[in-house]
């Protein structure tokens, strides 16, 4: 078991740590309501995709992505989403007010996401696919249980340094100008993420 664990702290590291929906949506909740407010986006990111990871550890994920019909649902509500995030920016940039314009996304939206996430979904059918079976030497359930808290252990703190980044920042964007350039900078990619979930 001992052999599997680094490789999988290090899949975990690199697509925990890499951009995506959540940490594009965490930078953006660091500028406009700080690293505190931020908090329960977090842990929200991460207890959602723990609960997903468990799923795909279970075989699940497999299954469901096998369905044609559901896979178009996920990518039509991942995508909806982000359009709906970028239409929020788009406001904030334009109200200079982003704090009074929306709230931090709360632990259970967050968490939700996590299953129309097309980046979240990849992550944990891959690791499952290429982990379980090297952790099968530990009963089924623990090899789940450890599976899912190593790569939670390393996923929140991965994401925690979007939203430091984004809260870094935030003093350096109180200038109406440089925050409609960030702002737009952070629309383009939010856009570019919702156009990537159909490619």
């Amino acid at each position: 078991m001992i052999e599997a664990l680094l490789p999988l702290m290090s899949f975990a590291f690199v697509s925990s740590i890499t951009p995506g929906p959540n940490n594009i949506m965490l930078t953006s909740s660091g500028i406009w309501f700080g690293f505190r407010r931020s908090l329960p986006h977090m842990l929200g990111i991460t207890f959602g995709f723990g609960v997903l990871l468990a799923v795909c550890a279970f075989g699940i994920g497999e299954l469901v992505v096998a369905l044609p019909q559901v896979v178009l649902l996920l990518k039509a509500l991942g995508c909806a989403y982000l359009l709906y995030l970028a239409w929020q920016l788009r406001r904030m940039a334009v109200s200079g007010a982003g704090e009074r314009a929306v709230r931090p996304m709360s632990f259970r939206a967050a968490a939700m996401f996590q299953f129309a996430n097309p980046k979240a979904w990849v992550m944990a059918i891959t690791g499952a696919s290429a982990f379980m079976p090297l952790l099968h030497k530990q009963s089924g359930w623990l090899a789940i249980l450890i599976y899912c808290a190593v790569f939670c252990a390393i996923n929140l703190p991965c994401v925690s340094v979007w939203a430091g980044a984004g809260a870094l920042l935030r003093r350096y964007l109180e200038q109406p100008r440089w925050r409609a350039i960030f702002a737009a900078v952070m629309i383009l990619l939010t856009l570019y993420s919702a156009l990537a979930i159909w490619l």
